[in-house]
């Protein structure tokens, strides 16, 4: 078994760091069975509308990230440090703490998702069906939470295989209910939200169940004492990633406004494709670098620099060979990808397809930002961290999808996230060379 404490070859890394890979990428692509089912069994306006509630919905399971990375770069180096017993009340907290503000945002929910779809544009059936599906995924808010929290838990419990099994159980769940759901039953949209709600209830219900018993990972609940310290070293650890994907759902949105505007509800629904794309691939990135967080927490930890500098050398590398593929197979599965979800829509196909070849090209420098900030974060430099996410998801997306679309029109849209992700390699770089000494990596 690989141990946090081993030292890490090319080989070792990537058999570490393949299950998180594995379990992110196929969290995405069950996600993307929705809109497949949907699109092809409901229509071309449930379609969309699934995919304009959905960044208001991520904002609000997002926390889990936070809790997640946050709290396992803390638990990681506590653990480093000789602390078994302390770093087991540190988790158990944060599941406790996680569950309780999942219910509060399952609440506030409810009661802001009609005003919100409005203001954003929903009108008549688009509103309807934005609302409705929304609401249902809602009341499964705290497991979708608790999902994306012990996704990355399981990886500082070395237990990333039994993460992907878990994974891989809810996105079966969510499939085979899809289909029965969808495609047999004909309840539409409900039930594609039904199916989505139930796979997250498994994902999060299961590992409440391992780690309430008698386990053999490095984790597992104990007596709960509250530890404010703590929290706000988590919350402040896991600060990156609530704010790139708060930013990216923000940004999500203003996608969808400016896509009404350009193109109609057929720019919101190819924007939904590239989107469900941009979950898969980015999942690798992510994947990875969840994966590797609590390796460089824990070495941080113990002081061991020389393994620090070799596991950010060998990430970078294969960072560089995941997006050279990534970007080559991006633009070869565009026409089949395409077809598959809008084939039905000669129209709708074309925007798509010329979508698909200009959005490929951000995977070729999305996953070093991704990593840099991941990287930060299992340092607990939360503020570094955080910075490279708002400035990468928020700062210049925006800037960006304002400014492009008034010079190139629909192209400006889609050369948005380009432009925005080669700014933010720019600042990862920087950030990296000025922290050396620092951080002695």
């Amino acid at each position: 078994m690989i141990q946090l404490s081993d030292h890490f070859n090319y080989r070792r890394l990537l058999r570490f760091t393949l299950p998180s890979i594995v379990m992110l990428v196929f969290t995405s692509i069950y996600g993307v069975v929705d809109g497949f089912f949907v699109s092809n069994f409901v229509g071309k306006t449930p379609f969309a509308a699934l995919n304009f509630i959905m960044p208001f919905l991520m904002i609000l399971g997002c926390v889990g990230f936070m809790f997640g990375t946050g709290g396992g770069a803390l638990i990681a180096k506590t653990i480093g440090e000789g602390s078994r017993e302390r770093a087991n009340q540190i988790f158990s907290m944060l599941v406790c703490v996680s569950i309780v503000s999942g219910i509060i945002l399952t609440l506030t929910g409810m009661v802001l998702i009609r005003p919100i779809a409005v203001v954003l544009g929903a009108q008549g059936q688009l509103l309807e069906d934005s609302v409705s599906y929304g609401r249902i995924i809602l009341m499964a808010i705290p497991a979708y939470i608790l999902q994306y929290e012990f996704q990355c838990l399981f990886v500082t419990a070395e237990k990333p295989k039994l993460g992907l099994g878990v994974t891989v159980a809810a996105g079966f769940t969510n499939i085979i209910l899809d289909a029965l759901f969808v495609a047999v039953f004909s309840w539409g949209l409900e039930g594609a939200a039904a199916a989505t709600a139930l796979s997250q209830c498994v994902g999060g219900i299961l590992p409440l169940i391992y780690f309430g018993r008698p386990n053999s990972s490095l984790l597992r609940f104990t007596k709960i004492r509250f530890d404010g310290k703590a929290l706000l070293k988590s919350c402040t650890n896991g600060s990156s990633e609530l704010m790139s994907n708060i930013s990216m759902s923000l940004v999500g949105m203003l996608y969808n406004v400016q896509l009404l505007k350009y193109a109609g509800e057929d720019g919101v629904a190819a924007y939904g494709v590239l989107m469900y794309l941009n979950l898969v691939f980015q999942a690798v990135f992510i994947g990875y670098s969840v994966g590797t967080a609590p390796v460089i927490s824990y070495h941080d930890g113990a002081q061991n620099f020389s393994e620090l500098r070799g596991l950010l050398k060998k990430s970078l590398i294969l960072i560089l060979i995941f997006a050279l593929i990534m970007f080559g197979g991006a633009e070869l599965s565009a026409r089949p990808l395409s077809v598959i979800f809008v084939g039905y829509d000669e129209q709708l196909l074309k925007i798509t397809l010329r979508a698909f070849l200009i959005y490929s090209f951000s995977f070729l420098f999305s996953g070093f930002s991704i990593f840099g900030s991941s990287f930060f974060t299992a340092l607990n430099d939360g503020l570094v961290s955080a910075l490279i996410s708002f400035l990468r998801t928020l700062v210049f997306q925006i800037l960006a999808v304002l400014i492009l679309p008034l010079i190139w029109g629909l192209d400006g849209i889609w050369l948005s996230v380009v432009a925005a992700e080669m700014l933010a390699i720019v600042v990862t770089f920087l950030f990296l060379m000025g922290n050396r000494k620092k951080y002695h990596y």
